[in-house]
C-alpha cells in the first residue's frame, strides 16, 4: 500500500496495486490458480488460493485504503462478508442490532445468529439511550446500518461508536450506502466496516462479493484466520470485476445522486405518491445528523404510493429500471420492497417497523434523468 495518501478520485483507480509488479500490466491479472510452487518445499507470499490470491490481495488492499483500514477481506458474497464479521462473537455474546435494516440481514441476525448461542436484541440504533439501555453484561457487539434501508433512520456514527467503546463492545457497521467515498465509518470510530460489493462498489450488476475491513490489528488476525478457515472468499474473477467497477466508482456515484436528487424532488409532488424518504430532501428529519457524518445523501431513495394499486400499475408499466431486489447498479433499479429486499422479514413486523406494501426503493443509476423521469411518470400516471 502507498505511504502517499491521495485523494478520494485519485484512490479508486489507483487503488493500492494498479499495474502488476511482475509485468507492468495496466491492471493486476486474473491468477486463476488454486495452489502455488513451493520452491525447495518453502512457501512464498501466497500458498494455497483460499488463504490467498494475488487478484483478491489487490481489492482487499483496496478497501483498507479507501476505508482508512489497515487490513481488507474479500469474500464470496455482502452476507458472507456479514457472517465473517459476526464469527468475531462466540456462543453466550449478545448483540444489539437495528429494528430497521436489510431484510437479509434480518433473517441472518434472527434465524441463524440464535442457532450458534449468539442473542439479538434490536433496537431504535437513532436513539442512543436505545442502546445504551439493551446493553447486558454478555454484551459484545454492536451492529449498525446508516442510513437504513429501506427507511433511511440516521444513526450518530461518532455517538454510538464512543458509546460501544466505552463498552468494550465491537462496532459493526454496513456501509453499503454510502459507500467509502460519502461515509467512512472507521474515521468515525467503527471498528469493522462492511460493504455488500455487489452493489456501489462491483456497480455492474455482473457479480456477488463482500468487503470488510478494520483498523484494528487484533480484529484483522482474527478475521484473516475465521476467513481462511472458513473459505467463503471472492474469486479471482469476481475480483477483477470488482476491482474494475471500483475504479468508476467516483463518477458513477456522483451522477446516481444527482439523478436520485432529481427524482426524489419530482416524485415528492406526483400526485400518486404518498411520501419520498430521501437525505437529500429538505425537511428530511434525520438531515443535520447524516451530513454531520456523510458528504452526500447518496443514490437510493425510497418512497410510498399513494393507493396499494398503484404498486402494481408502477411495476407493469415502468420500461426501464430492472424490477429487481439490489441496488448500486449502472442501470436504476425498481424495489418493491415488502416482497423483494425486506421479503425474509414477517409481514407483523415489517408493518410495526413502518415497511408498507406501498414502500418501493429506487436505486438511480446513471441514465440520463429526463428519460427516468417521463418513464417514472408514465408508469404512475398510467
Amino acid at each position: 500500500m502507498r505511504e502517499t495518501l491521495y485523494r478520494p478520485a485519485t484512490l479508486v483507480v489507483h487503488q493500492g496495486t494498479d499495474r502488476d509488479p511482475y509485468t507492468g500490466a495496466a491492471t493486476v491479472p486474473i491468477y486463476q490458480a488454486s495452489t502455488y510452487h513451493h520452491p525447495g518445499g518453502t512457501s512464498g507470499d501466497y500458498d494455497y488460493a483460499r488463504s490467498g490470491n494475488p487478484s483478491r490481495a489487490q481489492i482487499e488492499q483496496a478497501i483498507a485504503l479507501l476505508e482508512a483500514g489497515c487490513s481488507g477481506f474479500a469474500y464470496s458474497s455482502g452476507m458472507a462478508a456479514i457472517a465473517g464479521s459476526l464469527s468475531l462473537l462466540k456462543a453466550g455474546d449478545h448483540l444489539i442490532a437495528p429494528r430497521d435494516l436489510y431484510g437479509g440481514t434480518w433473517r441472518y441476525l434472527n434465524r441463524i445468529l440464535p442457532d450458534l448461542g449468539i442473542s439479538v436484541t434490536f433496537v431504535d440504533t437513532s436513539d442512543l439511550d436505545a442502546i445504551h439501555k439493551a446493553i447486558q453484561p454478555d454484551t459484545k457487539g454492536l451492529f449498525l446500518e446508516t442510513p437504513s434501508n429501506p427507511l433511511f433512520n440516521i444513526t450518530d456514527i461518532r455517538s454510538a461508536a464512543a458509546l460501544a467503546k466505552e463498552h468494550k463492545l465491537i462496532s459493526f457497521l454496513d456501509n453499503t450506502f454510502m459507500t467509502p467515498l460519502l461515509q467512512k465509518p472507521i474515521v468515525l470510530g467503527i471498528d469493522v466496516v462492511i460493504h455488500s460489493a455487489t452493489k456501489f462498489l462491483g456497480g455492474h450488476s455482473d457479480l456477488l462479493a463482500g468487503l470488510v475491513t478494520t483498523n484494528d490489528n487484533g480484529l484483522a488476525q482474527r478475521l484473516k484466520r475465521h476467513q481462511n478457515a472458513y473459505g467463503s472468499v471472492l474469486a479471482p474473477f469476481d475480483s477483477f470485476l470488482l476491482s474494475r467497477g471500483v475504479k468508476t466508482l467516483k463518477l458513477r456515484l456522483e451522477t446516481g445522486q444527482s439523478n436520485a436528487r432529481t427524482i426524489a424532488e419530482r416524485l415528492r409532488s406526483h400526485p400518486a405518491i404518498e411520501r419520498v424518504i430521501y437525505p437529500g430532501l429538505d425537511h428530511f428529519p434525520g438531515a443535520e445528523r447524516h451530513f454531520a457524518q456523510a458528504s452526500g445523501a447518496g443514490a437510493v431513495l425510497s418512497f410510498e404510493v399513494s393507493e396499494t394499486d398503484h404498486v402494481q400499475a408502477l411495476l407493469k408499466n415502468v420500461n426501464l429500471p430492472i424490477i429487481a431486489p439490489s441496488l448500486g447498479g449502472v442501470e436504476t433499479i425498481l424495489t418493491h420492497c415488502w416482497t423483494m429486499s425486506h421479503a425474509a422479514i414477517p409481514e407483523p413486523v415489517k408493518t410495526e417497523l413502518g415497511i408498507t406494501p406501498k414502500l418501493m426503493r429506487i436505486s438511480a443509476g446513471i441514465e440520463d434523468v429526463e428519460d427516468l423521469w417521463e418513464d417514472l411518470d408514465k408508469a404512475l400516471s398510467g
